[in-house]
């Protein structure tokens, strides 16, 4: 299938700060190669500084003695042939740079974690862990990996945790977390700490089975989602907990993206009526800069192009189309929507639905 490829021409953007404000020369992104035509997509997907690196699928499975699981199947990039590969690994995650993923073999937790070369597709190395690992992330820089521990597959669902779902009773999530490691990429020198699952002021455990720890935006901190303003509680490597730093309060929602400028920041879905749009706020004010196509804002390729989902523009009522998705490219004045992948099927709960990471270049 043929690709869209865009290189860095020139548009004209009127910017949305104000009626009266100058028409500026807008850049496509570089090097944008888009496959619309593809869902799940079979090659690579890309647009400025943010690449596809890898994407999931998920189904329930079920296990002897009434259990299950969810069971994630990963395509990774494989950077020398730019095409999807599926995979047997049961988590990973990419550093940027994307030329390293950290992998988690089947038979969640398990006690190594493999360092894969994206070019080959070939594990370079292990990292050996006495605590067996349920997931990794990678830092910001790429130079540390948190790996999340637990005593049971953190995707199990089980039939002593059954629960009611749609009339049915179902086997259900069961928190498990032991603690984390923060892991030197380079050296492979792994540091535990334990940290059980967190519990709540009546001292109930909160949260499913999965509950991995994750890196604040700048790499100093890990945080976990939690009940407060910010949305996450934030702790110390060592584990000590702390309060949320600046940076993250005045960002107001765990899952802003800061602008490659630090300028801008995405915000919420502001959709109404037959208006499907997600805002963008001023960073240093809180207040609205732009309203761009889409239902999630997902990254940014720079400063003036956002990577997003957006339902179908002929099928997205409410309780119809709305889940009926593809990635686009959006100019910050919504003028351009690119198209970068093909639909997504608007059951949630098909198989085929896949979920995109999205990592740096």
């Amino acid at each position: 299938m043929a690709a869209i490829l865009v290189g860095a021409g020139i548009t004209v953007a009127l910017a949305t700060t104000g009626d009266d404000a100058p028409e500026r020369p807008v850049s496509k992104p570089a090097g944008m190669v888009a496959h619309p035509d593809q869902s799940p997509p079979r090659e690579l997907i890309a647009a400025g500084k943010v690449a596809v690196s890898a994407y999931y699928t998920v189904r329930v499975e079920k296990r002897a003695h009434g259990d299950g699981a969810l069971v994630y199947t990963w395509s990774l990039l494989n950077s020398t042939t730019g095409r999807y590969e599926k995979t047997d690994w049961a988590w990973l995650d990419v550093a940027p740079g994307m030329k390293t993923a950290a992998v988690l073999e089947r038979g969640l937790p398990v006690n190594r974690i493999g360092l894969v070369d994206l070019s080959t597709g070939k594990v370079e190395r292990w990292i050996k862990t006495d605590h067996g690992v349920g997931g990794v992330q990678f830092s910001p820089d790429g130079k540390r990996l948190v790996a999340t521990t637990y005593d049971a597959n953190p995707d199990g669902l089980f039939k002593d945790a059954s629960y009611r779902l749609n009339g049915k009773v179902v086997p259900g999530p069961k928190p498990s977390r032991t603690g984390f490691y923060v892991i030197d990429v380079a050296s492979g020198r792994a540091d535990f700490t334990a940290r059980p699952p967190r519990k709540d002021d009546h001292g109930f455990v909160v949260g499913g089975g999965r509950q991995d720890l994750g890196w604040s935006r700048d790499g100093t901190l890990l945080w976990e989602p939690w009940d407060t303003k910010v949305g996450r509680v934030f702790y110390r490597v060592d584990g000590e907990e702390v309060p949320a730093p600046r940076s993250e309060k005045e960002l107001r929602s765990p899952r802003a993206i800061l602008s490659p400028d630090g300028k801008l920041v995405t915000g919420q879905y502001a959709g109404d009526g037959d208006q499907i749009v997600s805002e963008v706020l001023d960073v240093r004010t809180g207040k609205r800069d732009a309203l761009v196509p889409g239902q999630q804002l997902l990254a940014w390729a720079d400063d003036d192009w956002l990577i997003a989902f957006r339902c179908d523009p002929e099928q997205c009522e409410p309780g119809k189309g709305e889940f009926r998705n593809q990635l686009i490219l959006t100019s910050l004045d919504g003028k351009d929507v690119i198209p970068l992948s093909g639909f997504r099927d608007s059951d949630l709960r098909d198989p085929s639905r896949w979920t995109p990471i999205l990592s740096n270049r």
